[in-house]
């Protein structure tokens, strides 16, 4: 099976990356390929979206750790959205990102957000 990737703005300069299929030795690739542009862009958060990615593999987690990565250095923030329980499972096993929130749903996502901006807005 192959990845389809559809990258869309999200809240106050935040991507989400809606991963849907496999994202495996032969994919990811193309995902990286798709994450370079945003390297030039003003964003604070990028949102990766698993709710229909169906497998994970190393190759795919160096992508998404190369993100965190890179994110980090420019000051912002990745973290994970609806995460299928095969997919958390690789990355309970190898403790891959530590530092980066995991949401069940928008919900949690939208609560989560709205603390981080409320945290900033009172530190001001």
């Amino acid at each position: 099976m192959s990845l389809t990737t559809t990258i869309t703005d999200d809240k106050n300069q935040a991507k989400r990356i809606a991963l849907n299929g496999r994202l495996d030795t032969i994919t990811a690739p193309q995902l990286e390929a798709e994450l370079d542009p945003l390297s030039t862009e003003v964003i604070s958060l990028i949102i990766f979206d698993m709710t229909d990615l169906e497998y994970v593999s190393s190759a795919g987690l160096r992508v998404i750790f190369k993100t965190v990565k890179s994110m980090k250095a420019r000051g912002g923030r990745c973290g994970v959205l609806k995460m299928q329980p095969q997919i958390k499972k690789v990355f309970d096993i190898v403790k891959a990102l530590p530092d980066v929130p995991i949401f069940k749903n928008d919900a949690e996502m939208d609560e989560y957000l709205n603390h981080m901006q409320k945290k900033v807005m009172d530190s001001d």
